[in-house]
């Protein structure tokens, strides 16, 4: 059932007749959103994992769903939504937008699917059109705002339960992105960092061989982006973040050069996916597993990860604890930059510490102010470390991850 405190926008001001009919007939089908931009689906407060596309493996389908994927975009077939519920996942449908000089056909269009596809109990959200803002290499807006806003309304008039969503390239001013707001309910960003020095020009890439415009090269730009995204979308619309799962090169359509091939390597994916939740992001997507061949290790790696996040699926979709932690670090012959950035969950099971070092150089750092322990797990780690009660002291790599179980006092 939807919320009651789910956020006014997401609800039409006047329902009749068949909009009336839509929003009673879906509601159990739909997602909405918590206060704090959580998605709720059927009523639980959900943290989103999905993927664009599924690798090129004959088991790609089964794999993603024991992996902990929830989510894949599919195209606009109702066999397609029939093939993700056959295998417990949810799916999302691109309809793209209505353009003022062929309304009429992109309104029929898109009434179309909507109407064919909206009853399907795997389908999640709408998304309208990718990277609206986004002209590579040149200034202007490829999609005006007015556009997007103008398919929202006539969509959410069709099928008022389902959440729009839309994702920009991570490029211009969080006032222009914010002008799009009112054409979605999640907000995405797509951030691809792993990228080879000396690449030579290709679409999606600056003239520095760059895809992100930050002065951090690094991958730690991902938490960056994911605290951008927070303050186009405000509070109360869903951020997710669209990470890398391919290659660059792979992307070339003719001529690529086996030494400009560069994957994301397991720990890059892994510290990429834990800082966007470090930062807040209510779902993390995947996009490009397509452009990989079967013998890539990054699907397999992928879903390690994927494994771990899902392996907490209560405490990422929970609210996180309002609880300030002071950080003491220690001289590693290093400069600090970035530092620790860290999230608290809650648990029954004791508090979730989600703690990511943004530096490329090592950290070593005393959590102080804790929640009182009794011991501290370390996450998917063979080890523990000493608890002082309130404090406790660990060494991070560059661009380390550590998931910190706080175990109660009895």
């Amino acid at each position: 059932m939807v919320a009651s405190h789910a956020p006014s926008h997401l609800f039409p001001k006047l329902l009749t007749g068949a909009a009336l009919y839509a929003f009673f007939s879906f509601s159990l089908l739909a997602a909405m959103l918590d206060t704090d931009g959580m998605p709720l689906i059927q009523g639980k407060r959900t943290f989103l994992l999905g993927v664009y596309q599924l690798p090129n493996r004959p088991n790609a389908w089964q794999q993603a769903a024991a992996a902990g994927f929830q989510l894949v975009h599919v195209p606009a077939k109702r066999e397609e939504l029939d093939r993700a519920q056959k295998y417990g996942l949810r799916a999302w449908v691109t309809l793209g937008v209505i353009q003022p000089q062929t309304r009429t056909a992109d309104q029929a269009r898109i009434r179309r699917i909507v109407e064919d596809l909206r009853d399907h109990p795997a389908l999640l959200f709408w998304e309208t059109v990718d990277e609206p803002t986004y002209e590579w290499k040149k200034p202007g807006l490829k999609i005006p705002p007015e556009v997007v806003q103008e398919t929202y309304r006539f969509v959410k008039a069709l099928d008022p339960q389902r959440p729009l969503y839309l994702n920009h390239a991570p490029t211009n001013l969080v006032a222009t992105l914010q002008r799009y707001n009112p054409g979605g309910d999640f907000i995405a960003t797509d951030i691809y960092p792993v990228i080879p020095h000396g690449i030579r020009e290709m679409y999606g890439l600056w003239p520095s061989g760059r895809q992100g415009d930050l002065l951090n090269t690094h991958i730690s730009q991902v938490g960056q982006y994911a605290l951008k995204m927070r303050q186009v979308a405000g509070p109360h619309r869903a951020v997710l973040m669209v990470l890398q799962g391919f290659a660059w090169e792979r992307l070339r359509a003719k001529g690529q050069d086996p030494r400009m091939i560069l994957e994301p390597t397991r720990d890059e994916q892994r510290f990429m996916a834990w800082q966007a939740v470090a930062n807040g992001v209510n779902g993390i997507l995947y996009w490009g597993l397509h452009t990989n061949p079967p013998a890539s290790k990054l699907w397999d790696e992928l879903c390690s990860v994927a494994r771990e996040l899902s392996s907490l699926e209560q405490e990422l979709a929970a609210r996180p604890l309002n609880w300030t932690i002071e950080l003491e670090y220690h001289d590693t012959g290093h400069s600090l930059d970035r530092g620790i950035e860290y999230l608290l969950k809650p648990s029954a099971a004791g508090p979730v510490l989600i703690a990511v070092n943004a530096d490329p150089n090592p950290v070593e750092v005393t959590f102080r102010k804790l929640p009182k322990t009794s011991s501290i797990k370390v996450l998917f780690e063979s080890r523990s470390v000493v608890s002082q009660g309130d404090a406790f002291r660990d060494r991070f790599r560059p661009f380390d991850v550590h998931l910190y179980r706080l175990l109660p006092v009895r």
